[in-house]
C-alpha cells in the first residue's frame, strides 16, 4: 500500500493540530483510551467540546499555551493509502522546527484562518514548502463556520494566496474550504457549503499522485561496511546504506566516489533475502564484483549520470541558531548524506524577505529563522545533485563543532567555480 507523507503548516491558531485530530477522529484512527483521555482533559479544562488538538499537542507547554512547539508525528491509514503526518508549529520562533518536520513531506497542508486571511506566517511557510521541493500544496481555508460558510470569503482568501503563489516554484495548489472543529469537508462533505463541489480533504489525500523516488539517477551513500567475523562469511564484504535515488540492479556498472573506481553490482542483500533490484528509499547491502576501496561517506553512483563533485557550492540556508548568526568566515562541520567534512562560509549573497520574496543583497549575516543564499567551501569534495533534482543528495546540515548542535539546514543550488566573483 502506498505511503503519503504530509505536513500541516501555517500561522499560530489556524487550527493545524485540530485538523489532524479531526482527521484521526473521523477516519476512526483513534484508540478508545486516547479518546477517553482527551475527553476527560477537555472536560477538566472547562471546554465545551472535545479538544482534538490534544491528540498532537503532547508537551505540557503546548497544552498550557494552546500552541504547537515541537513537531508531532502521527500515523494512520485508510483502505486506499497509509499516511505519516507531521504537525509542525506555526509560531515564527519555531520556524526551524517547521523546516525539520516538512523536509521529508510529499505534500503540505497550509491552513489559513478564514477570518484573518493570508498573513506573514502563511507566506513564510508556503515559501519554505516550495523551497523544500514539496510538489503539492493544499490550502485549507479553515474556520469557515466562523464566517457563516460564505463562498465570497473563501474566494477572497484563495485569490489573495494565488497572487503570492505565482512567485512560488510549486507544481500543484489545491484549495479546500473546511471547518476542522466541526468536521466540514475534512472526511465527509459539508451540507453547510453546497457551493463547493470539490473533494474533501481526505479524498484528496487518498488520490493525489505521489512522485516516485526512482526517476532520478542511481545514488547510494555508503553508511557502513559489513565484514562478518564468522568463518563461513570470511570473504563477505558488503556496503550497507539507503538508496537515495534511482534504481540499483544486479549487473549494473557503478562508480565509487570520490575515487572514481568502477565496478559491477554482484549482489543486493536484505534481511529477507537477496534482491535483483533495489529502488529508493530501500535500505540494502550492496556487494561489488571487484575488491575496491569503499568506506563510510563514499557514494556508489550511476556511471552514466554522475553527480557534481566540488568543494565550492551555492545553497539556500535556513539559520537555526539562537545565540549566533551565520557570517562570512564562520567555520562549521557539514553533514551531507553519510559524508562529513569541515566547511567555511565564503559569503552571504542575499537574505530573503519573506513577505515580498525580494532578496536583500546588502545583508551580511543570517539570524535565527532567516533564509538566505550562501556560498560554502568544504575541506574535501562533496558529491551532490541540486536539491531540485534530488532532495536527499542535495541537502545538508551545518553543525557547531563547539556545541555539536545543528545550526543550519541547507538546500544546494549548484557547484561553483572556486574563482567565482562571489569569493571572499
Amino acid at each position: 500500500m502506498e505511503m503519503l507523507r504530509f505536513a500541516t503548516v501555517g500561522s499560530v491558531d489556524d487550527g493545524k493540530s485540530t485538523l489532524i485530530g479531526r482527521l484521526l477522529y473521523d477516519s476512526k484512527s483513534i484508540m478508545q483510551d486516547q479518546l477517553e483521555s482527551i475527553e476527560a482533559t477537555s472536560e477538566a479544562r472547562g471546554e465545551e467540546y472535545v479538544n482534538l488538538a490534544l491528540l498532537t499537542d503532547g508537551l505540557r507547554a503546548e497544552r498550557e499555551q494552546g500552541i504547537t512547539i515541537d513537531v508531532a508525528y502521527r500515523y494512520f491509514s485508510t483502505p486506499r493509502r497509509k499516511f505519516i503526518i507531521a504537525d509542525t508549529p506555526g509560531h515564527v520562533q519555531y520556524t526551524r522546527n517547521m523546516v525539520t518536520g516538512a523536509s521529508t513531506a510529499d505534500l503540505a497542508l497550509i491552513l489559513i484562518d478564514a477570518r484573518q486571511g493570508v498573513v506573514e506566517q502563511s507566506r513564510r511557510h508556503a515559501f519554505i514548502s516550495s523551497l523544500l521541493g514539496i510538489p503539492h500544496l493544499v490550502v485549507c481555508v479553515n474556520k469557515m463556520d466562523l464566517v457563516d460558510y460564505a463562498e465570497e470569503r473563501f474566494d477572497e482568501v484563495c485569490a489573495d494566496f494565488s497572487v503570492f503563489a505565482e512567485r512560488l516554484d510549486t507544481r500543484e495548489i489545491t484549495y479546500i474550504p473546511i471547518s476542522a472543529l466541526v468536521g466540514d469537508n475534512v472526511v465527509d462533505h459539508s451540507d453547510a457549503m453546497p457551493w463547493y463541489d470539490g473533494p474533501t480533504l481526505l479524498e484528496h489525500l487518498e488520490t493525489v499522485e505521489i512522485d516516485p523516488e526512482d526517476n532520478t539517477a542511481a545514488r547510494f551513500p555508503v553508511q557502513y561496511v559489513i565484514r562478518p567475523m564468522r568463518n563461513e562469511y570470511h570473504d563477505y564484504r558488503g556496503y550497507a546504506g539507503r538508496v537515495a535515488g534511482g534504481v540499483l540492479r544486479v549487473g549494473d556498472t557503478v562508480t565509487v566516489l570520490p575515487s572514481g573506481k568502477q565496478s559491477v553490482i554482484e549482489g543486493i542483500d536484505t534481511y529477507d533475502g537477496p534482491l535483483e533490484v533495489a529502488a529508493a528509499p530501500m535500505s540494502v547491502t550492496v556487494r561489488l564484483s571487484d575488491d575496491v576501496d569503499v568506506s563510510r561517506g563514499n557514494m556508489l553512483v550511476s556511471t552514466s549520470d554522475a553527480p557534481e563533485v566540488s568543494q565550492d557550492f551555492e545553497a539556500w540556508v535556513c539559520w537555526m541558531a539562537e545565540r549566533s548568526e551565520l557570517t562570512p568566515g564562520a567555520r562549521y562541520s557539514i553533514k551531507q548524506t553519510t559524508h562529513s567534512a569541515r566547511a567555511v562560509v565564503r559569503s552571504v549573497i542575499a537574505k530573503l524577505e519573506i513577505n515580498t520574496l525580494a532578496e536583500d543583497i546588502d545583508a551580511e549575516s543570517l539570524a535565527l529563522n532567516e533564509i538566505g543564499r550562501v556560498l560554502i567551501r568544504t575541506t574535501e569534495p562533496l558529491f551532490f545533485d541540486t536539491y531540485r533534482t534530488n532532495r536527499h543528495t542535495g541537502s545538508f546540515i551545518l553543525v557547531d563543532e563547539s556545541t555539536n548542535g545543528t545550526v543550519g539546514a541547507g538546500m544546494i543550488l549548484g557547484a561553483l567555480n572556486p574563482e567565482s566573483d562571489y569569493a571572499v
